[in-house]
């Protein structure tokens, strides 16, 4: 499975984009303008980037060459421009490949995997593993503690792309835009109403998590469940332990004679 980049203005070609890539197998983000894409590509460094010419802010043409000076990623240009000097000043300025629109999904994927595959690039994604959480990208089967979920394909999409972010917080309108392809500052309760049906899946609640954890007004994040003590700590189920068999005393010298504590029972303040 390839990480793709679709730097594409068009919410709704952009949407179908992505559904057909990823019903391929690949992991896919997107952009919808040139700088955006710009952006991505340098700081999420795709296996390939899927680059549309007419964008609102940069020319595509021009975001290949800003893209070139500072990257080698792969570049299939997808637009609809379809004259013979277009191409080649493209191709000349650093495209590996020229699709004209419109394109069916069968041949970006076959285009998408020949440049992988002439560049060395098309190597099969291993299984993602948190904890005891295996994704199989490739696949799309999810397994926990080795027994396997049974997950709705939105619901996949969700965990696969905060699987490929662990430990990184995931705003809700990032996967509104990425997940659900919806504009960025939906409004509607879709994450927090699929995340509640991950949460089940994997045994776990929004009060109790283990690897779904909500930041409050910030996003979502996946990480692996901390190690027991560090839970109980966390929760407060190890604290009350020493107050329970802490002896009740009045702060003055134990009277002669009696009893040393024994191990385990707290002691007074300044006692060592």
């Amino acid at each position: 499975m390839a990480h793709l980049l679709v730097v594409e203005d068009d919410p709704q070609l952009r949407g179908a984009l992505v559904r057909a890539l990823r019903d391929k197998g690949h992991a896919v983000a997107t952009a919808p303008t040139g700088m955006a894409g710009l952006d991505a590509a340098v700081t999420s460094r795709p296996d390939l980037v899927v680059l549309d010419l007419g964008l609102p802010d940069v020319d595509g043409a021009q975001v290949l060459r800003m893209l070139r000076a500072v990257s080698d990623v792969p570049v299939i240009v997808a637009t609809a421009r379809d004259e013979e000097p277009e191409m080649v000043s493209v191709l000349e300025a650093g495209a590996d490949d020229y699709i004209v629109k419109p394109f069916g999904a069968a041949q970006l994927d076959a285009r998408v995997k020949a440049v992988l595959r002439r560049l060395g690039a098309d190597e099969v994604e291993e299984p993602l593993h948190i904890g005891g959480l295996a994704i199989d990208p490739a696949a799309r089967e999810v397994s926990l503690d080795g027994a396997p979920i049974d997950l709705t394909p939105r619901e996949f999409d969700l965990l696969a792309y905060l699987a490929h972010r662990p430990g990184q917080v995931v705003s809700r309108r990032e996967l509104l835009a990425e997940v659900w392809q919806q504009p960025l500052g939906g409004a509607d309760k879709t994450v927090d109403v699929h995340l509640s049906w991950l949460r089940r899946k994997l045994g776990e609640t929004a009060q109790a998590p283990r690897y779904l954890h909500t930041i409050r007004t910030v996003g979502v994040k996946l990480t692996p469940p901390d190690d027991p003590q560090s839970r109980d700590a966390r929760e407060g189920t190890a604290r009350p332990r020493p107050q329970e068999s802490q002896a009740p005393h009045d702060g003055g010298a134990p009277e002669e004679g009696a009893e040393p504590p024994k191990p385990g029972r707290a002691q007074g303040p300044g006692t060592t």
